[in-house]
């Protein structure tokens, strides 16, 4: 069920007054109920793939069970791996095999030899990767002790299908969510318009900046035979905004939703195109994920408190498996190393966001959105060979760009828009938000948006992209 779709803008007021129905008290009455509306929203897809959900959290509660039941170092580690290993097997069937096995015979073919791999036409389930890391993120947290065990198992396997943000996240901590799920949320007027505010916001990100930018990025970058360098040069640098009003306006949504129903899920963009260094734009973009893997994959190499060799490797894996996670391509992963090589360069010239100020600051910005831009580049490309199409005609045959099927003025209103209110934001200039005006003023504002979404969105209900990880 799409966020952007007739059938949840059935579904979650249904939900909601369900859930206010039942008194505050009745925490598991109302946990319960979450728990079937959180798998009837996720079945709406292929209720099959329920059943993954289904095992990736029996695995995980049962595993932490057992390591905190065992007292000794041993079983609590075989508790752990068993569970790290089923869920990341699960994973790698569904999304990395064909993959794999593909390349593999290649470089066989290339030996003079072949192995055969069995074919297996699974079809990748939406959000595997986001609830099987935050299902994993709970066996760690409660192997190093951090998190203490649930043993109630409703509440678990709400936190694990939490529909809010089941499919793309944010990807939550135990530590945050799952104690919430203990508490009783009473109906708050001014949480649930907070709530709403921050949906529609997300709503206009996705469908006015998000997909009218897609209308001319994927008209670009599925036929890039018929396009010249100066159509390339400007669906790459609108695919900045596409993914970014995509993928940070699914998360208001999902944070408005959560919202609105009395919960709180964790800040997952702060602006990210106003970074002034590669490591800022990772503190800022996709935070529930950059910081998931500075604490389960980084931390655990060594992080920074290793030699400096050790500390660029370190950095390099870990973007490189980022990469991975977005999808099984040459394209992700090259992306992930090219981001993991920039950050060595920052480490080893000591280039920081503390580093500078005024001009060169602006400089240093200007020279961070290039060099994000051009990685994009080969996260949007179908495949290599396509990328170094992108990349060679934008530097050899620039041409005038063709108009194909965007509508500018609506994207740039939209642009207009988003760097107002983000640059009142990063600069806290003193501007009165109108839409945390009391009365009828706010109420003016939420029904202007609506129709502004309505006039100038792209209503066909488009999938969101972080949906194929």
């Amino acid at each position: 069920m799409l966020f952007n779709s007739i059938a949840f803008l059935l579904f979650f007021p249904i939900v909601c007054v369900l859930y206010y129905s039942i008194p505050s008290r009745q925490v598991k009455a109302r946990n319960l109920l979450l728990l079937i509306a959180s798998y009837y929203f996720y079945m709406n897809w292929e209720p099959a793939y329920a059943l993954l959900l289904l095992t990736s959290t029996l695995v995980t509660y049962t595993a932490s069970l057992g390591i905190g039941h065992f007292e000794e170092k041993q079983k609590k580690k075989a508790c752990l791996i068993s569970s790290i290993v089923l869920n990341l097997s699960i994973l790698f069937m569904f999304k990395y095999y064909q993959f794999f096995s593909s390349n593999v015979d290649v470089v066989m073919q290339l030996l003079g030899m072949r192995i055969y791999f069995p074919e297996f036409n699974l079809l990748l389930p939406v959000g595997i990767s986001f609830y099987t890391f935050q299902a994993l993120g709970y066996s760690i947290d409660v192997y190093r002790g951090s998190t203490k065990v649930e043993h109630n198992f409703t509440r678990y396997a709400l936190f694990v299908s939490f529909f809010p943000q089941l499919v793309a996240g944010p990807i939550e901590r135990s530590n945050r969510l799952l104690p919430q799920f203990r508490q009783r949320h009473r109906f708050d007027y001014e949480a649930v318009m907070a709530g709403v505010r921050l949906m529609v916001w997300g709503y206009f990100m996705k469908l006015v900046l998000a997909d009218r930018c897609g209308l001319y990025v994927d008209s670009i970058f599925n036929n890039v035979e018929k396009h010249n360098g100066g159509s390339f040069l400007v669906a790459s640098l609108l695919f900045p905004f596409q993914i970014y009003g995509d993928f940070a306006g699914y998360s208001l949504i999902a944070i408005g939703v959560a919202r609105v129903l009395g919960f709180q899920l964790m800040e997952n963009f702060s602006r990210p195109y106003f970074a002034s260094t590669i490591g800022e734009f990772w503190h800022r973009w996709h935070i529930s994920l950059s910081t998931w893997f500075r604490d389960y994959v980084y931390i655990p190499l060594g992080g920074n408190r290793v030699g400096r060799l050790r500390n660029y490797f370190n950095l390099l894996v870990t973007f490189i498996v980022s990469g991975i996670w977005h999808g099984a391509s040459w394209t992700f992963f090259c992306w992930g190393a090219l981001h993991g090589m920039l950050l060595c360069v920052e480490k080893a010239f000591r280039i920081s966001k503390t580093t500078y100020s005024g001009v060169e600051k602006l400089f240093h910005w200007a020279v961070t959105f290039v060099l994000v831009c051009f990685a994009w580049i080969l996260f949007r490309a179908n495949n290599l060979s396509e990328a170094v199409l992108v990349i060679k005609g934008i530097f050899t045959h620039l041409g005038t760009p063709k108009p194909e099927t965007a509508n500018f003025i609506a994207i740039g209103l939209a642009l207009t828009l988003l760097l107002g209110k983000e640059l009142a934001e990063e600069f806290k200039w003193p501007i009165r938000n109108i839409a945390s005006e009391s009365g009828l003023v706010r109420h003016i504002y939420l029904v202007l948006m609506i129709a502004y979404i309505i006039l100038f969105g792209v209503l066909g209900g488009d999938q969101f992209i972080y949906f194929q990880f």
